[in-house]
């Protein structure tokens, strides 16, 4: 077989880091559920909290692909992958600069973890690069972005950041979730470490729950150093569910994408929806930017009804579309970060990044847009009423 990094896009997720069925020829990869492996006369000393089980091994090489990097690890959830990632590269003393508007999880995960290990960390007032500047210190270790962010879908330059933390020595990490390896890899800007919540595109069907860091072989080293002591690793049934969801992420992900464009442009034209957030808009701030780092403008959006319509109001009366707590299945859902991503913020810390009551977090599926579009059109006409 031909270089991964060589072979299509279609190809890699089905073929690279697949596990052979050497016994019986499958045309799938078998799951080996053994916790306990031979430690005499072998190469490799296997356990699945040292991530090295075959199916696990197999996984992070169809992960590195799909971003271009040496080496990847996967875990039980994206919070398993972000924590073990960022403790990895900082001890007390050390310093992390990052993007204000990110991941609600992530944000609670800094402010209630750091100051217990004498970590220091400083937050953006935006997700321009200006505004990472002033904040590096010589103790700075790591700057981290999220970009498109959650849930307003900002987008940050990856070439400026990663430009700025070379010039400073300084370690740079992505959450690269809302985009998947397919809209985008950050490692084409210089970004060092990515970092996904399986659990979302990659995964894709909604049954499962991962996490995934992709970079260089020195740095996914220190990383595994420290996650076995976490012990977020990830059942091999899980590990296997997830390899056969890589499969077709590029085929799901370009359907999404392209209805995504699709009801973005709707809702910016309907005359009850008051703002849209989603980077393949022209009236979106950072199009140009987006248009320049992304391969697609990916299939997450938000948006905020008219003053007078009820939020939760109009999600109950959704029909095809699921109020649902996560994102990036086949199936559309929305949901409100107040209720739930940034839940553990308080109101004035939600307010200040831009995130209101009435916000409505949009994840497109790749049902029919004209269905999406009607069910859209009926709860708002209950709602109102």
């Amino acid at each position: 077989m031909k270089e991964s990094k060589k072979l299509g896009i279609n190809t890699t997720c089905v073929h690279v880091g697949e596990v052979k069925d050497e016994q019986y020829k499958g045309a799938v990869s078998p799951i080996y559920t053994s916790t306990s492996y031979a430690f005499d006369g072998v190469d490799v000393k296997r356990y699945p909290r040292y991530f090295n089980t075959p199916n696990q091994e197999m996984l992070h090489k169809k992960i590195a692909a799909l971003e271009k990097t040496e080496d990847a690890l996967i875990f039980g959830s994206g919070m398993a992958a972000i924590s073990a990632a960022l403790f990895a590269f900082l001890q007390k003393g050390d310093h992390v600069v990052i993007q204000q508007v990110i991941y609600g999880g992530t944000y609670n995960f800094i402010v209630s973890e750091f100051d217990k290990f004498g970590i220091e960390y400083s937050f953006t007032e935006s997700d321009k690069v200006e505004d990472f500047k002033p904040l590096i210190k010589e103790n700075t270790k790591v700057l981290y972005i999220e970009t498109p962010s959650n849930p307003l879908l900002g987008i940050t330059d990856m070439k400026a950041i990663a430009a700025l933390a070379k010039e400073h020595e300084i370690l740079t990490m992505i959450d690269n979730t809302f985009a998947s390896p397919i809209n985008q890899n950050p490692i084409d800007f210089g970004i060092d470490i990515m970092l996904h919540s399986a659990t979302k595109y990659m995964g894709g069907h909604s049954d499962i729950s991962a996490g995934a860091i992709a970079a260089t072989k020195e740095h996914i080293e220190k990383i595994w150093k420290t996650a076995i002591n976490f012990g977020g690793n990830l059942s091999d049934q899980t590990v296997w569910l997830l390899e056969r969801s890589l499969k077709t992420l590029n085929l799901r992900v370009k359907e999404q994408t392209k209805n995504a464009q699709k009801m973005a442009e709707f809702l910016e034209n309907n005359a009850d929806i008051d703002r849209v957030y989603y980077p393949g808009l022209k009236s979106h701030p950072q199009y140009e930017l987006a248009k320049k780092q992304m391969k697609g403008f990916g299939a997450m959006m938000s948006f905020e009804l008219s003053e007078g319509i009820n939020a939760m109001k109009f999600q109950n009366h959704l029909q095809l579309i699921k109020p649902s707590m996560s994102l990036a299945g086949l199936e559309s859902t929305t949901v409100s970060p107040v209720q739930t991503t940034h839940a553990l913020l308080s109101e004035e810390e939600r307010l200040s990044r831009g995130i209101k009551d009435g916000l409505i977090r949009f994840s497109v599926g790749i049902e029919e847009t004209e269905d999406l579009i009607e069910d859209i059109l009926q709860a708002i006409k209950k709602a109102k009423s």
